[in-house]
């Protein structure tokens, strides 16, 4: 198959992220993929300073790309993960989330959003799928927003997550190598995304355990309490990941269910579609803001105060 995956683990060199990554990888190379793997340990990413200018620009119709491209690996990064077919993360759990060299390397990608790249016909649409594992030494309770930390950073570049895996209790260097069901399970996950690019993208499924995660959209573990947001629009439960609303229902047998009202995907943060009504949120807020002279002259009056205040820092 004429097709290409990539690898990225944020993990130990030759410790369990690693070896679980290439346990996926060796099934889509031997199924015919071109295979690239990178550790993201081996690259200069600098952190998100926060600056807004690339949401700016985008509030604005505009393209201006991140300020620190140029200044670390991350663009060149980039260039390769989006001309892939898939994209497999291998990242481990320190402390109930993905660790933060992955993140800061994630949270750089807002400038590379690729539905307002789309919208002013910057780039062209490709469809990409995504599997993720996440690997930590103790069981679910201790990586509770593992997965779903890494969901959360997929939208931004347009991944369709198919498959995911969460491997528990292996805190030892390589530990993972003495569970056969596991690495099994590693090889399945590899398995699941050549069948997904083969798939004709509009027929593309969730290919993981069936009965995972509260919610049936993206198979997260992690419901909130709704809120009314900043179009008026209101469910009373709502999925943290991909923003699915709804409400618990009894299932039957005892238990609870999320099920997603009628509605209840027009901002699915899975789909071009709901991500653009995020786009609409920002150029209501930050466009808004910046739209008005009168708004920046207050700033600067108020924050005088601030500016000034000084304490004691550590020396």
């Amino acid at each position: 198959m004429n097709c290409k995956v990539m690898g990225i683990t944020a993990g130990r060199k030759n410790s369990n992220c690693e070896f679980l990554l290439k346990e996926a990888l060796m099934a889509c190379e031997e199924a015919g993929a071109e295979v690239t793997m990178i550790n993201l340990r081996d690259y200069n990413i600098v952190d998100c300073t926060g600056c807004t200018s690339c949401t700016k620009s985008m509030s604005e119709g505009k393209y201006t790309g991140c300020i620190l491209d140029k200044k670390d690996d991350k663009k060149k990064i980039m260039d390769v993960m989006l001309a892939q077919d898939a994209v497999i993360f291998s990242v481990p759990t320190y402390d109930l989330m993905p660790c933060a060299t992955y993140l800061s390397f994630a949270q750089r990608s807002l400038s590379y959003e690729t539905a307002f790249l789309e919208t002013i016909g910057a780039i062209e649409h490709k469809d990409r799928i995504a599997g993720l594992i996440a690997a930590g030494g103790s069981t679910r309770s201790w990586q509770s927003m593992a997965l779903e930390g890494l969901q959360a950073t997929m939208f931004t570049t347009d991944m369709k997550v198919v498959d995911m895996l969460l491997a528990t209790r292996v805190p030892g260097n390589g530990q993972c190598l003495l569970d056969d069901a596991l690495m099994a399970r590693a090889r399945k996950m590899g398995e699941n995304i050549m069948k997904s690019i083969a798939t004709p993208p509009e027929e593309r499924t969730w290919l993981g355990e069936e009965d995972m995660g509260w919610c049936p959209n993206c198979h997260s573990n992690a419901l909130v309490l709704g809120e009314v947001q900043w179009d008026g629009l209101y469910y009373p439960v709502e999925c943290q990941v991909c923003g699915a609303g709804g409400n618990l229902e009894p299932d039957g047998k005892g238990r609870w269910k999320f099920v997603i009202q009628k509605d209840g995907l027009l901002k699915d943060r899975t789909t071009v579609e709901g991500r653009a009504k995020h786009l609409e949120e920002i150029g209501r807020t930050q466009g808004g803001f910046f739209a008005n002279p009168e708004n920046m002259k207050l700033v600067g009056e108020r924050k005088q105060k601030y500016l000034q205040k000084k304490f004691r820092g550590i020396d």
